[in-house]
C-alpha cells in the first residue's frame, strides 16, 4: 500500500517536473522529485541508494542547474526594442 501510494506520488511528481514551463520552478519540481524517489528507496528497504538519491537528486543536481541558470542570467545582454 505504501510502495503503490510513493509509486503513484512519483508518476505525479515526474509529470510536475515534464510540463512545469519556468525553469527555476522545474528545478524545484526536481527535486521533489527526488525526494520521492528517496523515499521510495527507503520503503524499498534499500536505505544506501536512498541516500545517494538524496545527496545527489535533492542537493547536488538542483543546486548545480540553480548555479548554471543564474550564470545564464547574468551573461545576457538587455534587449533591444526593435522598431
Amino acid at each position: 500500500m505504501l510502495i503503490d501510494s510513493l509509486l503513484l506520488l512519483l508518476a505525479v511528481t515526474s509529470t510536475g517536473v515534464v510540463l512545469t514551463r519556468r525553469s527555476v520552478r522545474q528545478v524545484l519540481a526536481l527535486a521533489v522529485n527526488g525526494l520521492v524517489m528517496a523515499l521510495l528507496f527507503m520503503a524499498l528497504q534499500a536505505p544506501d541508494v536512498a541516500f545517494s538519491q538524496i545527496v545527489v537528486g535533492t542537493a547536488a543536481v538542483p543546486m548545480l542547474f540553480l548555479a548554471v541558470l543564474s550564470s545564464m542570467r547574468m551573461n545576457r545582454k538587455p534587449d533591444r526594442k526593435r522598431e
